[in-house]
């Protein structure tokens, strides 16, 4: 069906995109610094999805699964530097062969080549991105590439620049249903610098910050990098509200679903050495929130989402069918279902936990529920301080288990305690189920020496949350 078939067109679709952003740096994620009014305002009066996770923590495999709603296992980008080959389906297709517009302005990594070649640029009308922004751009210094691979300098500090062609865009496109997908490489680091660069004077501003337990306790580099970092989600929230009164202007915002989510967290090289790719909430949480027709005063989402359910959630709301290939499933019908009475959850049959995949600094998989997260990782014998990485492995060892009801900063690992078996058990059998639906594997789980639970002591009602 074409776009402009019907009495009202399609809505007009805006996926907002920020790389390595925590969950917390949000004020209805508990921040106190103030740093992101236009997300707190605009998640109120939409959808919040409050318990929203990535797939795998770590840009180009993230990506891939923003791009075709599939793991990366399946999409074979398990790591950075790997395209994104041709023949996947590609969510810009889907709307550009349904008549809307196609954009993409900002960051890809899902090339191996700078500029991305043309024929890599699958579903897009509209180019004006890099495949690796942070190595070709800085600060201020932003260099972006068009469709034929010509290349431009704009002005401005980086995440102005994106705004401003994204408001350039919507603005040429106001008469036709369009697809944007808006990339920025904030609050991400600038490699070469190891040093997160905010607008002039941000980061002197919030030179004494709000610093989340889990970095408090562990350390890591918070103390040196939270004051640019935060500084960089500020004007990453200002370029969200600019969007925002854009659209507004051209009487185009009640007809636009923006959707804003991040790649993946960043645990400032508390868990590894460097920012994510560990199964950590602080690396796989992120902020989510979804406006405009179908998600208005949908309100706070408490089931747990994925990435991999942003494509087919995205297609639905849009009036088209998920892609038989997409791996994660519509919230649509979820946010159809009532409010009062039982859980929206059990009336949809939405599933009760997340699958993560962990590549690069390790081969790992975990699995989250409300309560609980278990996470395994394959283990050389020969060099157990190792972290083989592989897009798979065919057996794992058990790693981590978290309470997050009483320890929702993962500062206690509970996998070797006797007291939490029937836990282990679950979560294992779980973990397993997902691997073999997603992979189509049967790996074998090797458990640890256990050591004495105290008086701790799990419930069989508690097993289950």
């Amino acid at each position: 069906m074409n776009a402009t078939t019907g009495p009202h067109r399609r809505p007009n679709v805006i996926v907002f995109f920020t790389d390595q952003q925590r969950a917390d740096t949000t004020g209805l994620h508990g921040n106190p610094m103030g740093l992101t009014p236009n997300f707190d305002r605009m998640a109120s009066r939409g959808t919040h999805f409050a318990n929203t996770f990535t797939c795998q923590p770590v840009c180009g495999p993230a990506r891939a699964t923003l791009q075709t709603g599939r793991f990366a296992t399946a999409t074979g980008v398990w790591a950075n530097g790997i395209a994104l080959a041709p023949d996947q389906p590609r969510l810009a297709a889907t709307f550009q062969e349904a008549g809307y517009a196609t954009g993409y302005i900002g960051k890809w990594h899902l090339s191996e080549h700078e500029p991305v070649p043309a024929a890599e640029q699958i579903g897009y009308d509209y180019w004006m991105g890099s495949n690796v922004l942070e190595f070709t751009s800085d600060a201020y210094d932003l260099n972006l590439y068009d469709a034929q691979g010509t290349k431009h300098h704009v002005p401005g500090y980086r995440v102005d620049g994106l705004t401003d062609l994204a408001i350039r865009y919507v603005d040429d496109h106001r008469d036709d249903p369009f697809f944007l997908f808006l990339s920025y490489i904030e609050p991400h680091h600038q490699n070469h610098l190891d040093s997160y660069p905010a607008p002039t004077g941000y980061e002197q501003a919030y030179g004494d910050p709000w610093v989340p337990p889990d970095l408090r306790a562990l350390g890591g580099s918070a103390a040196r990098h939270l004051p640019g970092y935060y500084g960089m989600v500020r004007r990453l929230d200002e370029a969200l509200g600019r969007l925002e009164d854009a659209l507004r202007s051209l009487h185009l915002l009640e007809d636009t679903i923006i959707l804003f989510i991040s790649d993946h967290g960043n645990h400032f090289k508390t868990r590894n050495g460097e920012y994510k790719r560990s199964c950590h909430d602080a690396s796989v949480r992120v902020p989510c929130f979804a406006t405009g027709p179908g998600f208005t005063g949908g309100g706070r989402v408490e089931e747990l989402f994925s990435i991999v359910d942003i494509p087919p959630t995205l297609l639905e709301a849009a009036g088209m069918e998920p892609l038989p290939t997409m791996q994660g499933r519509s919230a649509m019908p979820l946010l159809a279902a009532p409010r009062n009475g039982p859980q929206r959850a059990s009336l949809t049959s939405w599933p009760d936990h997340v699958f993560v995949q962990i590549s690069e600094a390790e081969t790992g998989r975990a699995v989250r529920t409300h309560r609980w997260k278990y996470g395994v990782s394959h283990l050389d014998p020969a060099r157990p301080e190792a972290r083989p990485s592989a897009a798979y492995a065919e057996s794992y060892t058990e790693l981590c288990l978290y309470d997050l009801f009483h320890d929702p900063y993962e500062l206690e690992n509970l996998v070797d305690r006797d007291s939490h078996g029937a836990v282990r058990e679950r979560m294992r059998r779980l973990l397993l189920d997902r691997i073999e639906e997603v992979e189509g594997r049967k790996p074998t789980i090797h458990e640890p020496t256990l050591v004495s639970g105290g008086q701790r002591r799990v419930t069989e009602d508690e097993v289950s949350q």
